[in-house]
């Protein structure tokens, strides 16, 4: 989800960041009679909630993210096709100039937007048919996550107010609309009239939608000209315990114990993390603070580096070397794992099967204190130790 929804959080009250739950016709009223505090017109109002309903299929989409549980390798593969790789090259060279101006402005390479594009909605073809103003109020009305989308419920009705949103908008399931999926709190606040038309259009301006997604990136704390992702290849005698996003040094330092570069550059004095997604014995990376910006786009550590790792392949760099890296965990293993690491104190988040970083951090504690390889990568041997 997207940083803008945190920063709208803060400025509610305590008391409208708790009201969720309970029929879906009160909570309604509720928005209401929130959105007059506000300052909206009450006819807006109207018009806006005027027929909403509640979603179902917006939250089975919401729980059944299965496809985050992939293995990095599975993940990556499976949406990075050839074709996707091809139109990438052709959407480069049709919106040239648009890029041109885009990295000028904001200092985000082509090749990071080309690949959140591609995977948000493949180049713009698959741009979502859910109606975005109910799944907005279904995911505020849920009590899983209202923090996150109540802010997003006024953002929209904001911008129908100004007439930058219907309420018969479609987007995806969690109420991102456009070429790069952008939440109504996004758009309000970093929309970008790419093509000069005077209108914000996500949906079928190309140069809007990039302008917007590179705004963000930007906003967020992008820096111009450094790197993001780094394929390497790494000695079997590194000391595994440094690897992971919570340690950093400089590049110099990784390239004298032995990491070399494939197929990238970085400055010797850049801070960097040595990434294993499947663990030593898989593929590894040098990921640059470049790299960490993105999970404010998506918060799934797969879906981030497969991105940014897409990003590099559409920037020239050479298919990644996988490996042979150790069989994983599958789904209930993994559950399994994270209840064992959460009774010895670790805080892995939810139990839900999901190698997130929080779930890696544990990981990597534990195989440190019972003289495993501490290269964050959950084994059977792991959970039988445990």
């Amino acid at each position: 989800m997207r940083a803008f929804a945190l920063f709208l959080l803060t400025l509610l009250p305590a008391t409208a960041q708790a009201q969720c739950g309970g029929s879906f016709a009160s909570f309604v009223d509720g928005i209401r009679a929130e959105a007059v505090t506000r300052g909206h017109a009450p006819d807006a109002i109207d018009r806006f909630v005027a027929g909403v309903q509640q979603d179902e299929r917006t939250l089975r989409a919401d729980r059944s993210q299965g496809v985050f549980r992939l293995e990095f390798v599975d993940f990556a593969r499976r949406i990075i096709s050839g074709d996707r790789i091809r139109k990438g090259a052709e959407n480069a060279a049709r919106y040239q100039s648009v890029f041109d101006r885009v990295e000028a402005s904001y200092g985000v390479p082509r090749g990071v937007l080309l690949a959140f594009w591609a995977l948000e909605t493949d180049y713009g073809a698959v741009l979502g048919d859910f109606n975005t103003r109910n799944s907005l109020m279904t995911l505020a009305h849920d009590c899983r996550r209202p923090e996150l989308f109540r802010p997003q419920v006024f953002a929209a009705l904001t911008l129908f107010e100004r007439g930058g949103f219907d309420v018969d908008t479609t987007g995806a399931w969690a109420g991102e609309i456009g070429q790069v999926q952008m939440l109504p709190g996004d758009i309000l606040e970093r929309g970008v009239d790419g093509d000069g038309d005077g209108r914000v259009t996500l949906k079928t301006s190309v140069p809007d939608a990039l302008h917007t997604g590179a705004r963000f990136l930007r906003d967020i704390g992008w820096r111009k000209g450094e790197p993001w992702l780094v394929e390497v290849t790494v000695p079997a005698t590194l000391d595994w315990g440094l690897s992971g996003l919570d340690t950093k040094r400089a590049v110099g330092d990784w390239l004298a114990d032995g990491v070399t570069l494939r197929g990238g550059t970085a400055s010797a004095a850049l801070p960097a993390s040595l990434l294993l997604p499947q663990g030593r014995g898989g593929p590894a990376f040098l990921a640059f603070h470049n790299y960490e910006i993105l999970f404010e786009w998506n918060q799934s550590f797969v879906y981030v580096t497969t991105a940014a790792y897409f990003a590099t392949r559409l920037s020239g760099a050479p298919i990644f070397d996988a490996g042979n890296p150790e069989a994983g965990l599958d789904g209930d293993m993994m559950k399994r794992l994270q209840t064992k690491l959460t009774a010895r104190g670790h805080d892995v988040g939810d139990i839900d099967g999901i190698l997130g970083r929080r779930t890696r951090q544990a990981v990597q504690a534990e195989q440190g204190r019972l003289g495993l390889p501490a290269d964050a990568w959950p084994t059977r041997a792991l959970l039988e130790a445990l």
